[in-house]
């Protein structure tokens, strides 16, 4: 019996005008109001596309969050993979380690509302999405590498907690700026690969 093949549907010209249009209105829009005061009536209104469309496209304002991500994590998850030192590979493991939560600091800095729109839509959504499930390996492998005696599964899971967007955002404000939150973070890390 021979299997069939199935070639990647070519999106219409229209639908990836419509996706477009509404990616951009929905940033501009996120960057004029803030994340919780955008309707996805407001986006689709100033899109010039019906309602359905957008939910059939994204299926909900935490969908249309991770459409908005997808390009930022890509490029983080290139350069964490391929890129140049000391984020990508050719120095030790725990310079790459520093420098992962720096650079993931850094798009978090700039899309803390979207990202943690993305994080918490549902119980535990945070953990099932790829680019977690990545990161978390990803930070495994180079703990095991900088210390073996470690739980490296355990250890990259609780390091991850502290940059979880949810927590970000309760911490941000007052006393507790974006400075002194990466600082105790790299002490944390630091802590982590000295012990």
């Amino acid at each position: 019996m021979t299997e069939l093949i199935q070639q990647p549907v070519r999106e219409r010209a229209d639908a990836a005008r419509n996706r477009s249009r509404i990616l951009a209105v929905a940033a501009e829009l996120f960057r004029e109001h803030g994340v919780d005061n955008v309707s996805l009536d407001a986006i689709a209104a100033r899109a010039g596309v019906g309602k359905g469309t957008l939910f059939r496209r994204f299926g909900s304002k935490s969908g249309l969050a991770v459409a908005l991500l997808d390009a930022q994590e890509t490029e983080f998850q290139s350069r964490m993979l391929f890129g140049p030192p000391p984020l990508g590979p050719g120095c030790d493991a725990s310079a790459r380690i520093t420098a992962f939560f720096d650079t993931y600091l850094d798009l978090l800095d700039a899309n803390l509302e979207l990202v943690r729109l993305s994080e918490t839509t549902a119980p535990g959504v945070r953990y099932q999405i790829g680019s977690y499930c990545l990161w978390q390996r990803h930070l495994s492998v180079l703990l095991a590498e900088a210390r073996p005696e470690l739980d490296a599964q355990s250890t990259s899971h609780l390091l991850l907690a502290m940059v979880d967007a949810d927590l970000q955002q309760a911490l941000r404000g007052g006393e507790f700026t974006p400075g002194r939150i990466r600082g105790a973070l790299r002490e944390m890390v630091r802590r982590v690969l000295e012990a």
